[in-house]
Parts: structure tokens; sequence; C-alpha cells
């Protein structure tokens, strides 16, 4: 069975980022996936540290809470990333997750030997969801660019988002159910593109 992650970089466990990654972790499992949330926030990281021990490694030298997470997203089939937007950019604990993916950096650019089988690189993709409490232009701009450079460095491409400004009016997501229903239809678009075409998930352990 096909294995999306959902990743969710908001400092709350139950806040509205949360309710709309749950809902498109909904859809991926309801289009026949196997789904699995990673909360950021509650991951013992440190920030990377540039020691460069990845340039010759396929880890990190700081052993902590990521060392578990680089086999996991060298499997997955496709990946969804839900943030919201902090001082115009990431918070700064989903920063440092993803700077420690180095690892695939140094992996895919520097020795040209990436960690993902082209095989499963070749079916996989990747959502972005993000919330803002300012609804003007150029708001996602910042995540936006980050979660491409992401994406791309663990060979899971910008597929497909579901962006919403003005969370300042809305506060509540609960009183959207739209969105909510849209994060859904989001989620299951994913999955289903695992489900209905492509090869064979690779074997887990």
């Amino acid at each position: 069975m096909p294995k999306i992650i959902g990743v969710l970089g908001s400092p709350l466990a139950e806040g509205n980022t949360a309710m709309l990654l749950d809902k498109a972790m909904e859809g991926a499992k309801a289009a026949g996936c196997e789904v699995e949330l990673i909360d950021v926030i509650s991951l013992d990281i440190q920030s990377c540290q540039e020691i460069y021990y990845c340039k010759d490694h396929d880890t990190c030298i700081l052993n902590d809470d990521m060392i578990p997470i680089y086999p996991k997203f060298v499997a997955l089939d496709s990946l969804i990333l839900a943030t919201p937007v902090m001082t115009m950019g990431i918070p700064g604990h989903l920063k440092s997750f993803i700077d420690r993916f180095q690892v695939f950096y140094m992996a895919k650019y520097f020795r040209n030997q990436p960690l993902v089988p082209a095989d499963l690189k070749a079916r996989r993709k990747s959502l972005f969801i993000g919330i803002a409490g300012m609804d003007i232009p150029g708001v996602f701009n910042g995540t936006k660019q980050t979660t491409k450079a992401f994406f791309d460095i663990i060979d899971s491409p910008y597929h497909d988002e579901l962006l919403i400004g003005g969370m300042d009016s809305i506060k509540d997501i609960t009183t959207r159910p739209d969105l909510l229903n849209d994060a859904y239809k989001k989620g299951f678009a994913l999955g289903a593109l695992l489900t209905t075409t492509g090869p064979p998930s690779i074997t887990r352990g």
C-alpha cells in the first residue's frame, strides 16, 4: 500500500493548520493510502551545525530525532506539508527540520548519489497546505520558495497546493467546512495518483 507522510509544521498540535492536514490525510487514506503524521514541534532536534558529516555519509552526525526520520523520507511515496506563515516565512522549528535534510542535498548534488531510488522518485509528488493571518499579495512567497526547494531536495516535487489567507478574519477553520473539504479533496487526489497509476511501492521493513 502506498504511504503518504503528513508533516505538521505548526506549533499548535490542534490548531487550524493541523485540522486542514488531518482532512488532507483523511482524503489520502480514503484513496487507499497508508498515512503517517510527523508533528515537527514534538521532535527533539537540533538546528543544522554545518559539520558536513553528510558530505560522505547518508545520515547526520547529530544523534537526535532526525535520525529515524531519514529512512522514512527515502521510502515515502508522497508527502503533504502543512504550515502557517510566520513573519512571511515558515516557523523556526520547521525550518530547522528542513535544514537537516542537508543529508539528502549532499547525496543528490555533492556525491551525485541520490538517496531516493529512481523508480520511486518518478511517482513521488508533494502537496503544500499553507495558511496566513493576512490576506495580502505575496504573503505565501517565502513559504513557497522554501517548500519548493525542500521538495526538490527530497525528490518529491511540488505538485499541488492549498493556500488560505485571511485567517485573522476566519479565526476558526471549523467555521469554513468548504475549506476543510478542499483539504480532503486535495489529499484524496494526491492519494489517487498513487493507487490508480504507477508501479508498486518499494518494500518496507
